[in-house]
């Protein structure tokens, strides 16, 4: 008979490593074991005989996380206003708002490494971060899969930076860094860093033992210069930041490309009803408004002796062919009583830095009465995107 009892998951124990700033102190490195709970009391987790069932907790609605502040809130909720999915919050002091769009959705505004824990634990069904998010607090767990991987904003990368000056002024790519002679068992590279999980796994599929690491969750960039650590690891935008410290980024150094990306529960997915559809939704709606973005519809009249002619001329012009080829249909008007078509209405979508060379191009070839519009969705078929999530969950 199955032993069954109810618990509430935890998170992944994590290990901090300290060390002392001195070279010539002897180095004592203590690992200290943690748990954090992110679970709500909501999302029990059943074991059987010793086995934990990570099955979605039961509740009817399908939870969206977005993250709670900066610059990364902004934009996703920009994001999603442009895509027809505005976010209501009716006090802006809650946590829980909706898209009214998307009947039975709930949004929860949460940090971004809490929106990655509670996908985890189902507390969450699908979220928006950084990939860089999803990656240190995922930890490669199977559970989580990326529905759109590029989103277009939060563009950052996770890098490896090292002093310019001293014995690392000669130093340019994470070989010479790993081959210096001065790391040894006695005395490793120090490095600080917030990423406890890709830091650590970086040096070592890259082959550097001789390493230990602090951690720092702000300020990373003063910790060489005051003498702590030997190099950091954290994001980088424009690099501004990191030469303004007298850091330099190396060849080879770079850990993780970054940028938001809508995430999801594996299990949610197959197994919540309704979280596939609204999914779905987002999704094409997202890459209708992401492949529109910087298109523009151009609407002109041509004279010409027939469509086809029309249309040849349109396609001997680099600029003008459009996202599949122009539109050419007769304008009629009447001419002794007779109804003619002696001019064709040309709409082809062009992307904004060839607009100016799109509107050149038509005129040199008999267009006039140019009209220009912005793109606000572009709908393929069907999004590849789509085709290759039903595959990733065997659908």
């Amino acid at each position: 008979m199955a032993v069954v009892q109810t618990i509430f998951l935890q998170c992944p124990s994590a290990s901090i490593s300290s060390f002392s700033a001195s070279p010539s102190t002897t180095i004592n490195r203590v690992s200290v074991k943690f748990m954090v709970s992110c679970c709500s009391a909501a999302s029990p987790i059943t074991v059987v005989n010793g086995n934990v069932d990570k099955r979605p907790s039961e509740r009817d609605e399908v939870r969206l996380g977005l993250p709670s502040k900066g610059r990364m809130a902004t934009d996703t909720l920009e994001l999603l206003k442009d895509c027809q999915l505005s976010v209501r919050q009716v006090n802006p002091r809650q946590y829980v708002a909706e898209i009214p769009l998307l009947s039975n959705l709930e949004v929860w505004f949460q940090r971004p490494k809490d929106i990655v824990r509670k996908l985890v634990s189902g507390d969450l069904d699908l979220g928006i971060v950084g990939l860089d998010t999803v990656s240190e607090y995922g930890q490669g767990n199977e559970d989580l899969i990326l529905v759109h991987d590029a989103l277009e904003y939060g563009d950052c990368h996770l890098s490896l930076a090292i002093p310019k000056y001293g014995i690392f002024e000669n130093i340019n790519s994470f070989k010479e860094l790993a081959q210096m002679p001065q790391w040894t068992p006695e005395r490793p590279l120090r490095v600080a860093t917030g990423f406890t999980y890709l830091a650590p796994k970086f040096m070592k599929d890259n082959g550097l033992k001789n390493v230990i690491f602090s951690t720092a969750d702000g300020a990373l960039e003063a910790a060489p210069a005051m003498g702590i650590a030997d190099a950091i690891v954290d994001l980088v935008s424009s690099g501004t930041t990191l030469r303004e410290n007298n850091l330099k980024e190396i060849e080879g150094g770079v850990i993780l490309e970054s940028q938001a990306v809508l995430v999801a529960s594996r299990k949610s997915l197959i197994q919540r009803k309704g979280v596939l559809d609204i999914t779905h939704e987002m999704l094409e709606r997202l890459e209708a408004h992401l492949r529109a973005a910087g298109q523009f519809t151009v609407t002109a009249n041509m004279r010409g002796s027939s469509a086809e002619e029309v249309a040849e001329r349109i396609l001997s012009q680099t600029s003008l062919s459009g996202l599949q080829g122009p539109t050419v249909s007769p304008v009629f008007g009447k001419r002794d009583g007779k109804v003619t078509a002696d001019y064709y209405a040309i709409v082809i979508c062009a992307p904004k830095k060839e607009l100016y060379k799109s509107v050149q191009q038509l005129r040199a070839i008999g267009g006039s009465g140019v009209l220009i519009s912005p793109l606000t969705y572009i709908f393929d078929e069907e999004t590849p995107r789509w085709r290759q999530l039903l595959s990733n969950l065997g659908l």
